[in-house]
């Protein structure tokens, strides 16, 4: 159990925009950050972060919260796991209660399986370390790599015993079950005759790699052979499973991610040994697609910190010819993409341990090539002086080309091959509107696909109507949100007779806070919250701002369950919308609600009351239609409600039909 008091220092002294920025590249916008989300594939950013709010809202997928939130929705962290991973961020100590052998067993099918994924992590790395074919076995490879102490740790390299259930068994014993070793593949079960079961360690004998998520969760694991069994495979890597989707990882991102984003560019390697070899040479923002084909997932994981990938290849030309597909898909997803290619006989990982950083930076910088250059050299030396082979080579570098959303750096990647390859640029535009008019052509026949089924059930489709109650509580949250405890001057409008017998609404002005009028006028009107969140958020709201004076919806948010966080940043984060759009650079300028907070405040109430006499109206109508008998009383009410109704639209400037 966490004490409340570390809770309150992570949430004091955590900066959202400094976490949230480890994860997605953020550019100033105003007094906020926009982004990319993190959630959804998009080109355009539809993610706001508010340093002044603490809160955050992604309005393409609808979420939104404060910084907890965040590293729960990205990260699907628990709230204990967030906040110790953000007093780590943040050097701040925490109280940590070894878990009981209750609290695994209580912990979710997910949960579990991140937790004797961690546990396996510390097991192969006290076994590196702590024992003999540790030490004699897979400590001796990593140096032997050239791998320091320093890296081998921070890395968490391992190693698992050449023994059938040695890590099995030590699972066991910490009461780990055998079901969620089985479901991160770390243990292999057999059936065996009889109806008995046989377990076995999936990594037996090999040393180990760490894959972890963004902020450092251990997904799985890859391991490495060190015998010259031609039977077992080099590499093995954990199966899929519902903490490790290998598509959508990068090794490395968790200790590349801030440099990424400083140095606005990503180096894309083959291997692990590639990865740990340059950081340690101090070439820190690199990473590894992990020896699978690069994929959309991957490439949108770099594309939230930089939109410049550097692809780092060695000398095989088998090699270089698959890869040229991932720089395509690069290329789909709008991003700038460089190449480099090593000396023959070298990949990153040797290159990097026989080099200086000044001569790998320098290597790096003089090399890189961008892709059109590139892709050319290398399929014009296929080519030769094959007229056909030379036309495939120019028809597959400008389909390449046809795959960049961006229009002027199509043109100028035209030009530019039409300089290298010596062809007119006329054929290559031409060629260009050929794979353009094939791709809208089939785009065109999805989206009418599309329609004929949306035509199907469209007509059964019912139009939604404004629930006005619904946006009007909501507003209510809002105002007591963002101005509640303000003192404000408010005109009150007092029923009172007229000379002449009539009512008449007289204006009288009274100082109070803004959650006190609010509270004070529903309950003299008996106003109950419809919308049940909305309800536990109002009353939380009025004890809190009733017994603190220097209320914060930051720290309010701490108690608060993960569902309500979410909507209450939604409503605080509703205006951030237009920013987006950025208006002002339209001469659209949306008006500040800190302009006449009182005027909002009671035009929302009496908008709540007209809505709630309107309503009562319709109430006594039906009930006059339902009545056969006398309806005088019922019609004498609806008259006074249609008054008190018209005085109060009278007041809000509002012209009754």
């Amino acid at each position: 159990m966490i004490s409340k008091t570390t809770i309150d220092q992570v949430y004091e002294t955590a900066r959202l925009e400094e976490v949230i920025g480890d994860f997605v590249q953020l550019k100033k916008s105003g007094s906020n950050f926009k982004g990319l989300s993190p959630f959804t594939d998009e080109r355009t950013p539809s993610f706001m972060v508010s340093p002044v709010k603490q809160i955050w809202k992604d309005f393409s997928s609808g979420k939104g919260g404060n910084v907890v939130a965040f590293l729960m929705e990205h990260e699907h962290f628990t709230y204990p796991e967030a906040i110790k991973y953000l007093a780590k961020k943040y050097n701040i100590e925490i109280e940590e209660t070894e878990q009981t052998n209750e609290q695994k067993e209580l912990a979710s099918e997910k949960e579990s399986m991140y937790l004797v994924s961690e546990f396996a992590q510390k097991y192969f790395t006290e076994i590196l370390w702590d024992t003999e074919p540790g030490k004699a076995i897979g400590l001796t490879y990593f140096k032997e790599r050239g791998f320091t102490d320093e890296t081998i740790k921070k890395f968490g390299l391992g190693y698992s015993l050449d023994q059938w259930e040695a890590f099995t068994k030590a699972a066991l014993d910490e009461s780990y079950q055998l079901e969620f070793l089985e479901k991160t593949g770390l243990t292999i079960v057999k059936e065996q005759a009889g109806g008995e079961t046989k377990t076995f360690d999936r990594f037996k004998g090999r040393v180990m790699f760490p894959i972890h998520s963004m902020s450092g969760r251990v997904l799985g694991f890859g391991g490495r052979i060190l015998t010259s069994d031609k039977k077992a495979a080099k590499y093995l890597n954990s199966p899929e499973s519902e903490i490790y989707h290998k598509s959508k990882v990068l090794y490395g991102i968790n200790f590349a991610k801030q440099a990424i984003a400083k140095e606005d560019n990503c180096y894309l390697v083959e291997g692990y040994t590639d990865v740990i070899q340059m950081f340690q040479r101090g070439v820190e923002n690199v990473v590894s697609s992990s020896g699978t084909a690069l994929t959309p997932e991957q490439i949108r994981l770099i594309n939230r910190l930089t939109k410049n990938i550097t692809v780092l290849f060695d000398g095989d030309a088998a090699g270089l010819r698959a890869s040229l597909r991932g720089i395509d898909l690069i290329l789909e997803q709008g991003m700038n993409v460089k190449v480099c290619t090593f000396p023959e006989g070298e990949d990153p990982d040797s290159f990097a341990k026989n080099n200086t950083y000044e001569d790998l930076v320098l290597y790096l910088e003089e090399n890189a090539k961008d892709f059109i250059q590139f892709k050319t050299s290398l399929l014009a030396e296929e080519a030769a002086n094959d007229p056909i082979k030379r036309a495939d080579t120019v028809r597959d570098i400008v389909n390449s080309i046809s795959k960049i959303p961006d229009r002027i750096q199509k043109e100028i990647y035209i030009q530019e091959c039409a300089r290298i390859m010596q062809i007119s640029e006329e054929v290559l535009y031409n060629t260009l509107a050929q794979i353009d008019k094939k791709f809208q052509a089939d785009t065109n026949k999805k989206v009418k696909q599309e329609q004929k089924a949306f035509e199907v059930v469209k007509n059964d489709a019912v139009v939604e109507k404004v629930d006005v109650q619904y946006e009007l509580e909501r507003k209510i949250i809002e105002v007591l949100l963002l101005y509640g405890n303000q003192k404000q001057e408010f005109e009150d409008l007092v029923l009172k007779e007229n000379e002449d017998g009539e009512l008449v609404l007289e204006p009288e002005v009274t100082e109070a806070k803004v959650y006190e009028k609010v509270y004070l006028d529903l309950q003299e009107d008996e106003i109950e919250l419809t919308n049940e969140q909305f309800k536990v958020i109002y009353y939380k709201l009025i004890e809190r701002l009733n017994e603190d004076a220097d209320f914060s919806v930051n720290t309010f948010m701490t108690d608060l369950e993960q569902e309500i966080v979410a909507e209450v940043s939604s409503i605080l984060m509703e205006e951030e919308q237009y920013v987006l759009h950025d208006w002002e650079r339209k001469d659209i300028y949306p008006k500040e609600k800190q302009v006449g907070v009182a005027q909002l405040v009671g035009e929302t109430i009496l908008t709540l009351r007209c809505n709630l006499i309107k309503n009562r109206i319709q109430k006594l109508q039906e009930r006059t239609q339902d009545n056969n008998g006398d309806n005088t009383e019922i019609l004498e009410e609806i008259m006074n409600y249609l008054q008190l109704n018209k005085l109060l639209n009278a007041k809000l400037n509002r012209v009754l039909s």
